[in-house]
């Protein structure tokens, strides 16, 4: 149930959650901590209040000291000394009468007889092992005397044990200790003891101030850490999850996420690859579409003549004509089967590089493999001599995928030898250009390009093509370009300038 809660929260409110659980959790045991730190601190004086009276009754029995005014005023001169550490020494008789008070030696008893005679009470010791708990009828939390609570300590079961109390002034922590006093047959009268235990209170205060502090600076710390975390954290991530949505949505109004975008960090770099993904997707959904289109539009032609060219060749009764109308079915029929070849093979090519990994290769490497497999075909079929020339460096290395870069010179080779006549010569160069590109020229004496603008040949099914037009798709160079530029580079392509002929230029970037 919990975790179903927290799954349902926002990213901030859950970090809100957790904070404001473990805050809960610290300030509960802080509460604790300071309701148990006070008892242990007041016990450790109370054990020594209890050893004072314990040897101050131990002396008053010794030397038979009488509970008269005189008697104890003398023993309490006589026996300063037991009394180093308490503020205040009060002895009453069996009958509850003030008989000795440190605070008045040699003066007027009841000048100061009101100091403890009304306290108001506030907090109990329940911990010590030596104190007896006073119950409710003994001490509560209104104003009660001093002499008050002794006639209720006297009438109580716990009558004959110490217990202890504290009460507080407004610049006081008193601790007090009481306990009756018997010479072995019956009890003569009441020891009183108070200390000033301000230093408990300084302590628990302390601890209260520190604690109030520390919380206010968690908190703050919470809020400011909050607030940058919603502002430059999840407001983009929101956003980023709108862009997206927005666009599975087929919204016509998109999220701006250039803000983001331009961000140096993690995000920015995230907000980048998804941009770059999303348009990436686009153009290769426009480039699906527009290929079907241009596809059936190529296919419509072939069928058209294959259609006509069907109807006729049951009515020519001449066998010259109908051999010509059959050479042009066997021609279309080539013409889309090569369409659909290629299409399917381009197809399969587009998904396999999505899974290729590149990787650093040698350049010149593939080149002699493909040049020589080449030499071998149509030097003895056409007496085409293809010739390779580098300037003998071995730096040819490029981030590519092998088998591509194999397709890329094949196909280049092809659509020269296809443009070539019997024993004509194709050249192969290899060179750097600077430190950061690799050159490839394929030039050959063919016919040259016609175009002024030769960019139209690596359009898809450009129409000016060989005499052989049934054994091209037209798309040959427009696979090599899309293939280069997965590989980051560029191709170009110019007639040659002092001989005829075509010259491809292609730039690869160095590994």
């Amino acid at each position: 149930m919990f975790s179903k809660f927290l799954k349902n929260l926002s990213i901030l409110k859950k970090f809100l959650f957790i904070n404001l659980l473990i805050f809960i959790i610290i300030f509960a045991l802080t509460i604790l901590y300071l309701k148990a730190i006070q008892p242990n601190l007041i016990n450790k004086k109370t054990s020594n209040h209890i050893q004072i009276i314990n040897n101050t009754i131990d002396h008053i029995k010794r030397l038979k000291i009488n509970f008269t005014e005189d008697d104890i005023r003398k023993f309490l001169f006589s026996t300063r000394f037991l009394f180093q550490n308490l503020d205040r020494v009060i002895l009453y008789d069996n009958e509850f009468n003030l008989i000795g008070d440190t605070n008045t030696l040699d003066l007027d008893p009841r000048s100061f007889s009101q100091r403890l005679d009304k306290i108001e009470m506030n907090e109990l010791n329940k911990n010590s092992e030596n104190v007896e708990i006073i119950k409710k009828k003994i001490v509560d939390k209104k104003k009660t005397s001093l002499s008050e609570i002794i006639i209720n300590y006297s009438n109580s079961k716990e009558f004959g044990k110490p217990f202890t109390y504290t009460h507080e002034t407004f610049d006081k922590f008193l601790l007090t200790t009481i306990k009756n006093v018997s010479d072995g047959k019956k009890n003569i009268g009441y020891l009183v003891v108070t200390e000033n235990a301000n230093d408990v209170r300084a302590v628990i205060d302390e601890r209260k101030i520190f604690i109030i502090r520390t919380a206010i600076f968690l908190a703050i710390v919470i809020f400011i850490f909050s607030y940058v975390l919603n502002r430059y954290f999840l407001k983009p991530i929101k956003n980023l999850v709108n862009y997206t949505q927005s666009i599975k949505n087929k919204d016509k109004t998109k999220i701006n996420i250039n803000n983001i975008k331009n961000r140096n960090d993690e995000l920015g770099k995230l907000t980048m690859s998804i941009e770059d993904m999303t348009n990436e997707l686009g153009k290769r959904v426009d480039a699906a579409e527009n290929f079907s289109t241009d596809l059936v539009h190529e296919i419509r032609n072939p069928l058209a003549s294959l259609k006509s060219a069907s109807e006729i060749i049951f009515d020519t009764e001449n066998k010259n004509q109908r051999d010509k109308l059959i050479k042009i079915v066997s021609h279309d029929v080539e013409r889309i089967e090569r369409l659909i070849t290629d299409y399917s093979q381009m197809l399969k090519d587009e998904v396999a590089i999505t899974k290729e990994q590149m990787k650093e290769i040698d350049l010149s490497l593939i080149l002699n493999s493909v040049v020589d497999d080449f030499n071998n075909i149509y030097q003895q079929k056409r007496g085409i001599q293809i010739n390779f020339k580098s300037n003998g460096s071995n730096k040819y290395k490029i981030l590519g995928i092998e088998n591509r870069i194999e397709q890329i010179i094949a196909n280049l080779l092809d659509n020269s030898i296809s443009f070539s006549k019997d024993n004509q010569k194709i050249d192969v160069e290899l060179y750097n250009e600077g430190k950061d590109k690799v050159i490839l020229n394929v030039i050959d004496e063919g016919q040259g390009f016609k175009e002024k603008d030769t960019k139209k040949i690596f359009k898809r099914f450009y129409s000016n093509r060989p005499e052989k037009f049934g054994e091209h798709s037209g798309l040959g160079l427009n696979i090599v370009k899309n293939l280069i530029e997965l590989h980051g580079g560029t191709i170009n392509a110019t007639n040659n300038t002092n001989k005829p002929g075509a010259k491809i230029e292609i730039k690869f970037p160095k590994a």
